[in-house]
């Protein structure tokens, strides 16, 4: 639930509807994936 609130506020602050916020925010966490080496476990 807190997840899904801080969708809503976020796309509120941004004036876009929720669905795209989701959008952006899944294309931004897979360009950081990309950037951090693309392994699913990272190495310590």
């Amino acid at each position: 639930m807190k997840i899904t609130e801080d969708v809503r506020k976020y796309a509120a602050q941004q004036g876009i509807a929720e669905e795209t916020a989701i959008e952006e925010g899944l294309k931004q966490k897979a360009t950081e994936f990309t950037k951090t080496g693309a392994e699913i476990y990272a190495k310590t």
